[in-house]
């Protein structure tokens, strides 16, 4: 029997979850170790019989949002601290003045979420804390304000704390930037290329300002589901295209002991401006750049510069010497690759924003197969787009 659901029912149902099972094992023991550390760290901190005084109920809503949705500007520690502490201490303070529990919880409730819009620390388990105060009963009652610094204070510190630990260890970023920042790579005003046609920081604040409710997601993580919205709409547009496509295959590289003045000669002769390092494996362990030459030949100013470099490249006779002999020890190991099956719309942000201008491609193996630049991606975005224009016009 097939039962077809009224559309307005359908509509009200949860969407698909697309969080995968181990994020969801994730969460859980992430919880599991929160709440079980808080509350026996509480415990013995607290030493009181009453399990009530040791890990109050609220910690448990304060636990889902910590380790089950990280991101959201909900879970950050001001909202947990802040919320907690803030709507504890309206919560007793009402509990003393409006001696009938239903009235007082609700002007507990008010003026608890109020302060949380005031100080910017809304956290919705906070509400939890302000009828706690209210409705606790006499063990929280006889604690007055005390309650707001144990076990509130308290609970709240070790649950952070155990967050900030274990979201980490997972690979998580927590606590989580909740304001998107500008690029700029050259220590300019001017805003990373990507960003100067396409929407910026405060086009996002104008439109969550525009829409006038609270959003469980901050804007930092709008801007990066925005832009990875692009990626794929790029993806989408201009086909699969990929590093193998593209880069340059007859490579010139170096190894580690290659003589500085062999290197620098490799470039002025195939006219290129980085040579990656490899070891006999032909994996990449570094990259050797012009300015890799420059920096380390103190060539900053233009004063001696000829003879300057023809000092530094030359080599010492004698066995021991701090002067730099070998590729290895000027080159750069903190060296970018990609994959030769890396979609060529993902190469874009890292060549336009993140200021890579080469990057060594390697196979599955980690072996380098070929190099991809600036001008590799220019071309190919030229070209791309004058096949799609080409086939735009024939249909």
């Amino acid at each position: 029997m097939n039962l077809t659901l009224p559309r307005w029912l359908t509509a009200l149902l949860p969407a698909r979850a697309t969080v995968s099972q181990a994020e969801r094992l994730r969460s859980g023991l992430g919880a599991l170790l929160g709440i079980f550390l808080t509350g026996f760290l509480s415990a013995v901190l607290l030493d009181s019989p009453v399990a009530a005084a040791w890990l109050i109920a609220p910690m448990g809503a304060s636990a889902v949002l910590l380790f089950g949705v990280p991101a959201s500007p909900l879970a950050q520690p001001w909202s947990i601290l802040g919320g907690n502490l803030v709507a504890a201490l309206i919560g007793v303070t009402c509990a003393k003045t409006i001696h009938a529990p239903i009235p007082a919880a609700a002007v507990a409730i008010f003026f608890a979420i109020g302060a949380m819009f005031a100080l910017h620390c809304v956290h919705p388990p906070s509400g939890a804390v302000a009828l706690t105060a209210v409705l606790g009963g006499p063990e929280i009652h006889a604690a007055g304000y005390g309650f707001v610094v144990a076990p509130v204070g308290l609970n709240s510190m070790l649950l952070l704390l155990v967050a900030v630990i274990y979201n980490r260890a997972a690979g998580r970023r927590y606590p989580h930037s909740q304001q998107p920042e500008a690029q700029r790579a050259h220590q300019t005003d001017d805003l990373v290329p990507m960003a100067r046609l396409g929407f910026t920081a405060q086009d996002i604040q104008a439109a969550v300002k525009d829409y006038d409710q609270v959003l469980d997601v901050s804007e930092d993580d709008l801007d990066a589901l925005f832009r990875r919205t692009e990626m794929h709409a790029f993806r989408r547009r201009f086909g699969d295209t990929f590093c193998r496509d593209i880069m340059s295959k007859d490579v010139v590289a170096v190894e580690f002991g290659t003589e500085l003045a062999q290197a620098w000669t490799l470039m002025r002769v195939h006219e290129i401006e980085a040579l990656p390092v490899l070891n006999s494996a032909r994996h990449v362990i570094g990259i050797l750049t012009r300015s890799d030459f420059i920096y380390h030949a103190d060539l900053s100013d233009y004063t001696g510069m000829r003879g300057r470099l023809k000092t530094f490249l030359r080599r010492t006779d004698h066995t021991h010497s701090d002067k730099h002999e070998v590729v290895g020890q000027i080159m750069s190991t903190n060296v970018k690759t990609a994959l030769d099956s890396t979609p060529l719309a993902e190469l874009v942000p890292l060549m336009s924003d993140a200021g890579f201008h080469h990057l060594p491609v390697v196979d599955s193996r980690s072996r380098l197969v070929g190099m991809v630049t600036q001008t590799d991606l220019v071309g190919a975005l030229y070209e791309t787009g004058l096949a799609r224009i080409d086939g735009d016009h024939n249909t």
